[in-house]
């Protein structure tokens, strides 16, 4: 696929928005099996409270790959947002602001150098909404949107994903100490096995834990669909 989609758009090639955890290292690992690492580029995208270990996972990653890594901080674009009249700081506002940020820095890069940009969502976050519209879920090619997380580590050992980005906490880094399943509120196993039981079930919630998975796939729905095209209605 990531092959098929590099070909037909005649680009000379693919970045990766690197966080320095696993989604971003295995779809990096992918795209440098498809086309090639010297066609890969990695980028580092810290806010002010990013980990400078997180970076520097990033960069071993790319050094290991034999990819490019380059490292643009998008504090400065925060901080103009920021002197917005009426601006709100909380959490949700700049976490969602913070990612649209980083995707729209992605695709600076890859108008100017004619690449496609790879989206870095797996299945078990895609199916819960746990992303941000037009944010981290906009990609020119999502390689690992079928791989529930869990699947993500076995496949991260077979592609010798380094053992500090397999080790470490799911996090979006959009605060200090910011945990994916603290958020969420359910572990990824519970989440997968879920989402698992629901696809067979066909979206018959039997247990506490299925339903509330299935209340966060109804929710987030409209993340998933385009929006409504009015030129595709039947006119009378």
């Amino acid at each position: 696929m990531i092959r098929y989609a590099y070909w037909n758009a005649g680009c000379r090639g693919i970045i990766v928005g690197l966080s320095g955890g696993i989604d971003s290292a295995v779809a990096a690992a992918f795209c440098c099996r498809a086309v090639g690492a010297d066609k890969v580029l990695g980028l580092s995208l810290p806010s002010g409270v990013s980990r400078a270990v997180d970076i520097r996972d990033a960069a071993d990653l790319c050094t290991g790959l034999g990819m490019a890594h380059r490292t643009v901080r998008i504090e400065p674009m925060l901080a103009a947002f920021r002197s917005m009249p009426e601006f709100r700081d909380t959490p949700y506002l700049s976490g969602n602001l913070m990612a649209r940020i980083r995707m729209t820095v992605l695709y600076y890069h890859a108008n100017r150098d004619n690449r496609l940009v790879c989206g870095t969502s797996n299945r078990s976050e895609y199916m819960l909404g746990y992303c941000t519209k037009f944010g981290d879920n906009a990609a020119d090619i999502q390689p690992i949107v079928h791989l529930y997380k869990t699947d993500i580590y076995l496949v991260a050992r077979e592609l010798g994903i380094p053992d500090p980005i397999l080790q470490k906490t799911p996090s979006a880094g959009l605060w200090e100490g910011q945990s994916d399943e603290r958020e969420i509120g359910l572990s990824y196993t519970e989440i997968d096995t879920a989402l698992r039981a629901l696809e067979d079930q066909e979206r018959s919630a039997r247990t506490p834990v299925e339903e509330r998975v299935l209340a966060l796939v109804k929710k987030s729905e409209h993340k998933r669909i385009s929006a409504p095209n009015l030129l595709a209605i039947p006119q009378k």
